[in-house]
C-alpha cells in the first residue's frame, strides 16, 4: 500500500501523461493537455479546500492510528491523491477506454491505500472522489 500511494504522489500520473503525449496523435495530445489542466485544477482546489477546513488526519486525533507512511502536508480533507487518480482516469479512459482495465483498479487501490495507511477518514477519499469525477466531467464537456 506505501508504493501504492507513493506512485499516486504523481510520479505515475506523470509518466502516464508523457507517454500518451508522446504518441503524438492529435486525440493523445488533447487527451495529455486535458490530463494536465485537470490536475493543476485538482491541485488548486484540494489546496484551498485542504487549507479552508483545516480537518486533523486520523492519526492526528487518535492515537490508535498510526500513520504507516509520511503525509505531504497537514491536513486530511479531501484527499488528494484520490481527486487526482479519479480525475486523471476519467479523462485517459474517456479518450483511450482500454487504459480501464489497468486505470481503474489503480485508482481504487490507490484511494483504499489512503485509509488503510492512516492518512485518511473515508469521507476524504469519497470527496476526494467526487471532487475528481465532477473536475474531469466538466473539463471533458467544456473540451468538447
Amino acid at each position: 500500500m506505501r508504493l501504492v500511494s507513493r506512485l499516486g504522489n504523481g510520479i505515475a500520473w506523470y509518466f502516464l501523461i508523457a507517454c500518451i503525449a508522446i504518441s503524438g496523435s492529435p486525440q493523445a495530445m488533447q487527451a495529455s493537455t486535458l490530463m494536465s489542466i485537470a490536475g493543476m485544477a485538482g491541485l488548486v482546489l484540494y489546496k484551498w479546500l485542504k487549507k479552508t477546513t483545516s480537518r486533523p488526519r486520523p492519526y492526528a486525533r487518535d492515537g490508535h492510528i498510526i500513520a504507516l507512511t509520511a503525509a505531504l502536508d497537514e491536513f486530511s480533507f479531501p484527499s488528494g491523491h484520490t481527486l487526482h487518480a479519479v480525475a486523471f482516469t476519467t479523462v485517459a479512459v474517456a479518450f483511450f477506454p482500454l487504459l480501464a482495465w489497468i486505470l481503474v483498479p489503480f485508482t481504487a487501490l490507490i484511494a483504499l491505500s489512503r485509509v488503510v495507511l492512516g492518512l485518511h477518514y473515508p469521507s476524504d477519499v469519497l470527496a476526494g472522489a467526487s471532487i475528481g469525477a465532477t473536475l474531469a466531467a466538466t473539463i471533458l464537456l467544456w473540451a468538447a
